[in-house]
């Protein structure tokens, strides 16, 4: 058993720092600022999923009226990226972690407030500890869903992540 994996405790207080609003808000503004303009929101990270939400705003929105496709691509790659973040520092591991593909689909105009929900977290930390074990790359495809305040879905992600061991 390689002990670099992740460290089921050290996940889970990675999660209280983003479930954390002033935490998460100090992370968004040093580490991705155009994030924090956008206001973007943690609504649950757990083992199982994430979920971010993107506000219907001034800051948000394209000259149609609704939230511009990069606020919410922005979104759901966070709702993808917390959970890979959260996994990559509960390692002793040196693992870097990158965005290599992302797709998008969209079936609706998004006029309300968004959220966005990857449920492959358990997916995403198999895949860290596979590139811890084996010493390789690994890449994972994560999807996330945006679901408008009536529950209908008006996007859909494909996030694929990149997960390599540095070496010293």
């Amino acid at each position: 058993m390689n002990n670099n994996r992740i460290d089921e405790q050290k996940l889970q207080d990675s999660f209280k720092q983003f479930k954390n609003g002033l935490k998460f808000k100090l992370f968004l503004f040093y580490k991705l600022p155009l994030a924090w303009l956008a206001g973007l929101k943690v609504v649950a990270i757990d083992n199982e999923k994430c979920q971010i939400s993107v506000p219907y705003k001034w800051l948000s929105q394209n000259p149609f009226k609704s939230i511009y496709f990069a606020a919410q691509a922005m979104a759901a790659e966070l709702s993808t990226g917390l959970i890979a973040f959260s996994g990559v520092q509960s390692t002793k591991a040196n693992v870097s972690m990158l965005v290599v593909k992302m797709e998008a689909e969209y079936f609706k105009k998004a006029t309300s407030k968004l959220v966005f929900t990857c449920a492959d977290a358990a997916k995403i930390f198999d895949c860290i500890n596979v590139a811890i074990e084996t010493n390789e790359g690994q890449t994972i495809t994560a999807i996330s869903h945006g679901i408008n305040k009536d529950g209908e879905k008006v996007s859909t992600f494909r996030i694929t992540w990149s997960f390599k061991v540095k070496s010293h």
